[in-house]
């Protein structure tokens, strides 16, 4: 993806006094950090359903998105499917791509360099013999694979490096790399 800039406050397509203002305001109000997103899923039918991503909770109050967004999942055909949108387990590379690739734009404006060129391709490793409980394998991926390309006006090295800060930041990448505590509630009738 190519990059221009109109707004010389803006590098990367990222408000650089926004993202300032928006640090010092966490700095002073460390409890404007806290925020809870949400996903709404119903069924459809078979192994599709629906999410609807609109509110949340950030600064302190309830919000709402300025549209909703909609997202089918399913599962192909091989898998018993109708293959009405990517897997669950799609849409976790889908999430891991685009936090660490939004963490890069804002490090890299912060950083005052300007990107040209950012891709990747994530790969996940996953033996559904788990899932069928067929084996004592993981249910879930064995190993994911994230390789990025990466060009701008700086050194490979401090390109290397936005990357590496945007991992270490990043908040799908710790939700996948570290165990997260999930409560499960039903009301079944």
């Amino acid at each position: 993806m190519t990059m221009t800039e109109t707004n010389p406050a803006e590098l990367n397509g990222v408000d650089r006094s926004t993202l300032f203002a928006t640090l010092d305001a966490v700095k002073q109000a460390p409890e404007a950090a806290k925020f809870q997103f949400r996903n709404h899923n119903r069924w459809v039918s078979g192994t599709h359903s629906q999410s609807t991503i609109e509110d949340f909770f950030g600064v302190g109050d309830e919000r709402a998105h300025q549209r909703t967004f909609v997202f089918d999942a399913d599962h192909p055909a091989v898998l018993v499917g109708q293959d009405n949108g990517p897997t669950p387990v799609e849409f976790v590379l889908h999430a891991l791509a685009s936090c660490l690739t939004a963490g890069l734009a804002n490090i890299a404006a912060a950083r005052k360099v300007t990107l040209t060129e950012v891709r990747s391709t994530i790969s996940g490793d996953i033996d559904l013999n788990g899932i069928f409980g067929l084996q004592d394998v993981r249910n879930g991926y064995q190993g994911i694979k994230v390789e990025f390309t990466i060009r701008g006006d700086a050194s490979p090295e401090v390109l290397a490096s936005l990357v590496e800060q945007s991992k270490a930041r990043s908040a799908v990448y710790d939700i996948i790399t570290n165990t997260v505590p999930v409560e499960l509630s039903i009301d079944a009738g």
